[in-house]
C-alpha cells in the first residue's frame, strides 16, 4: 500500500493490507504474536500499540494514516535509496540518520526530523564539497560511504542542531511584548484559544490561532506566520488528567520544546488541580512539522476545559512568561 492510501484497519479486519501490516511490524521487532496471517486480532493490535509508542504517536490500537505512514518511515535505512529534496519532501528513518550524521559532524540539517528539506539540502551540499565530492545535493552511494567513513552515528556527540537552537532560545528577547506567537486547536477549543489569545495580546505578543483538525495544516500555518513558538490545546479523553507534549524522536528532542512542556505541565496542573501525566516526546505532525519549539497541552475531562478556560489561559502565560525569561546558558 502508498503511506498516501487511506486506511483504517482495527481487530477484526483481514486481508492483504493486515497481513502487509504485520509483515512490516514483525520485520521491525514488534511481534504479533499469534495471530494468523491477514488477521487483524489481540497479538496484532497490541504490537501497532507498542509501535506507536514507540515512535511517539497516539496509542489507540488502531492503524490509520499516521501510523502507516510511520511503519513505511521506519522501515528505510540510509542507503537505500537516494536522498534529495524533492516536493513532497522525502521522510523516513533514512533521512533522519542523514541528518544526525551531517549534525554530529558539524553540518547543521534544522531539525533531526526525518525530513529532507532546504537546510538539509543545504548541509549535505556543504558536505559534499568539504570532501570533495561533486556537490549535488543527493545522499547517493559515493556520499554514503563518505558519511559512513566516518565510523559510529556519533550517538555521544552533540548535535549542530541542539547547539544552534540553545543559542538561538540564548538571543531571545526576556518578554513576551513582541514575540510571535501561535496557538492551536484540533476543534472544540475556541473559547480557550480566544481567552488565550487576549492574555497574550495584553503582555504585547502577537499571536496568530489555528483551528483545524490536520497538524500538519497548523504546523504550515504557523511556519508560514514565522511563530517564535507554538502552543496546542487538545481534549483528551479518559480520566481527569493533563499532559504536555514536545517533539521528541529517536534521534533528537526540542530543548525548547521540552523546558516549555514541562512548565505549562507544572502551571496548568498546579492551576486546575488535576492529575499530572507528565511530558513526553511526541512526533505528532504539528510537533514535528512546525520550525520553532512547540507543545500540546492534552486535558481532560471537557467540563474542565469549558469551565476553567480562563484559569488555563492564565496558567500557560505564566508559564510562556517564565519559559521567555529562562537562562540557556
Amino acid at each position: 500500500m502508498s503511506p498516501n492510501q487511506a486506511i483504517r484497519l482495527d481487530v477484526g479486519d483481514q486481508g492483504a493490507a493486515v497481513a502487509d501490516l504485520q509483515h512490516r511490524l514483525e520485520e521491525l521487532g514488534f511481534s504479533t504474536g499469534i495471530d494468523p496471517g491477514g488477521q487483524y486480532q489481540d497479538g496484532t493490535r497490541a504490537a501497532v500499540e507498542a509501535f506507536q509508542y514507540r515512535r511517539g504517536l497516539r496509542v489507540d490500537g488502531m492503524c490509520g494514516r499516521q501510523t502507516w505512514s510511520a511503519l513505511v518511515e521506519a522501515g528505510r535505512q540510509l542507503g537505500d535509496r537516494f536522498l534529495y529534496r524533492r516536493t513532497p519532501m522525502l521522510r523516513g528513518d533514512d533521512v533522519a540518520e542523514l541528518q544526525q550524521r551531517l549534525s554530529a559532524l558539524g553540518f547543521d540539517t534544522g531539525r533531526v526530523d526525518g525530513i529532507f528539506g532546504d537546510m538539509t539540502s543545504a548541509a549535505l551540499g556543504e558536505f559534499q564539497s568539504n570532501v570533495g565530492l561533486p556537490v549535488d545535493g543527493i545522499a547517493g552511494a559515493a556520499t554514503v560511504s563518505e558519511l559512513l567513513r566516518f565510523g559510529t552515528r556519533h550517538d555521544d556527540t552533540e548535535l549542530v542542531t541542539s547547539v544552534r537552537d540553545r543559542e538561538r532560545l540564548r538571543q531571545s528577547p526576556r518578554t513576551l511584548a513582541g514575540r510571535r506567537v501561535a496557538i492551536g486547536e484540533e476543534g472544540g477549543l475556541d473559547a480557550t484559544v480566544a481567552s488565550l489569545r487576549r492574555l497574550l495580546v495584553n503582555h504585547g505578543a502577537a499571536v496568530t490561532t489555528h483551528h483545524h483538525p490536520d497538524g500538519s495544516i497548523q504546523a504550515s500555518e504557523a511556519n508560514a506566520g514565522e511563530a517564535e513558538v507554538y502552543v496546542g490545546l487538545r481534549l483528551d479523553t479518559g480520566d481527569r488528567h493533563c499532559t504536555t507534549a514536545y517533539f521528541g524522536g529517536s534521534r533528537y528532542s526540542s530543548p525548547g520544546g521540552r523546558r516549555l512542556a514541562e512548565l505549562i505541565q507544572a502551571s496548568v496542573t498546579s492551576t486546575l488541580a488535576l492529575p499530572d501525566g507528565g511530558t513526553r516526546g511526541m512526533s505528532l505532525p504539528v510537533l514535528r512539522e512546525t520550525r520553532m519549539p512547540a507543545v500540546i497541552c492534552e486535558i481532560s475531562p471537557a467540563t474542565v476545559v469549558v469551565e476553567q478556560s480562563a484559569s488555563i489561559a492564565k496558567a500557560i502565560v505564566e508559564a510562556l512568561s517564565e519559559w521567555v525569561g529562562t537562562a540557556w546558558d
